[in-house]
Order: structure tokens, then sequence, then C-alpha cells
């Protein structure tokens, strides 16, 4: 046969299993599955997100957070249980857990912790401080600030509820009568952030 026809079979065969088990699979697992309730009474799991929650998930691919983050919590079998030990989830994730997200946000890097569960493992008021300035938070963090998601200004007749309160070498930076406040990209990313919680009870999840 000739070499360039079997490079470009070989080529052909590759691109194809690629496809079939990145997109064609995935698509099988989740296109037939529908949110399910616990209990009678509980409400369906996963829930549909709020615009708010919709727009932040936006924002959170616009800056690419994705790059360093995952959001799935391998299975208790996988790597002697460590994701659920480091305390990212109570379990492992499922394809059902995914089933309002399009594109599925799964990630493939952990530079900085997985994000399946953050939402029940922090404050509204930690989450934008850490996007204010990881270092406030986790001393010794990588993460880049995100400063241009928040605005330094005067403050008015009323300060702001959702001014921060800026701790560590942090206190005291902001001029005198001003206040550091969310913007509007701020508040969904923290809203998106805040939705995500896998803790729910599924069956297809015990192992």
């Amino acid at each position: 046969m000739d070499r360039g026809l079997f490079i470009f079979f070989g080529c052909l065969l590759t691109f194809t299993s690629a496809w079939l088990g990145l997109v064609l699979a995935p698509h099988l697992q989740l296109g037939e599955l529908e949110p399910v309730a616990a209990s009678e009474v509980a409400a369906a799991y996963p829930r549909p997100r709020t615009e708010e929650e919709e727009q932040g998930r936006k924002v959170y691919q616009a800056n690419g957070c994705i790059y360093c983050h995952s959001q799935q919590v391998r299975s208790g079998t996988f790597g002697n249980n460590a994701d659920i030990a480091r305390g990212w989830g109570t379990r492992r994730s499922v394809p059902r857990d995914y089933v309002n997200d399009t594109p599925v946000l799964l990630g493939t890097m952990r530079t900085g912790p997985d994000l399946a569960n953050v939402g029940r493992r922090w404050s509204a008021d930690w989450q934008y401080k850490h996007l204010y300035n990881p270092r406030m938070m986790t001393p010794g963090s990588i993460m880049p600030p995100f400063p241009f998601l928040f605005e330094v200004r005067p403050v008015g007749e009323t300060p702001s509820p959702d001014a921060l309160v800026l701790t560590g070498p942090w206190a005291g930076t902001l001029p005198a009568g001003h206040e550091l406040v969310p913007t509007p990209d701020a508040k969904a990313i923290v809203a998106y952030l805040l939705s995500l919680d896998q803790s729910a009870d599924l069956p297809e999840a015990r192992e």
C-alpha cells in the first residue's frame, strides 16, 4: 500500500477514535438523562441555574478558570480515594451531575483544587475576597488576582452592604473614604461558584 495512503488512514482512524471517545460517547451518556429527585418532597437534582448563575458560568469561561481547575471528583477506587480525602466531594461525579451544562466544564488540569463542590466549602464573602486576591485567603496561592472584577469607589451616604472588608496586609490599602465593591461580573461568578454542589445522593454514584 502507498505510504501516504497508509498515513492518511492512520490519521483518520486516530481522529475518529478520539471523536468517538471524547464527543460521541459523552453525548450518548448525557443525552437521555433527566434531573431526578432523591425523594417525593425533594427538589429535582440538578436544578436549573438562575440567570445570574448562568452569566457567572460565562465569566468563569471567559477568564480561563477551566485551565487551572477541574469540576470532577474521581472515584474512591482511583488514587486511594484522594479527591474525597482532600474534601473535594463526598462521592464521585457522575454524568447526571452535568445534565444542565453545555458545554460541560470538566477541565483537565488541577493547578488549583477541584471545584465540583466549591459551593459547599466556602461562603460568598470568602469567594469575593479570594477573587480579589487569593493570597488574602490562601497564603502561598499561585492563583492570579482578579481586581478588575471589583470597583473602588467613594463611600456614599450609606456604605454598600456588598463592600469587602479587606484583611491582613490588604487592610487599610484603600484610599480614605473609598470602598471596594464587586461588579456585576463578580457577583455572577460568585453566584455560579456557590451553585457548584454535587452532594446529592444519586444511586449511580454509590460504590
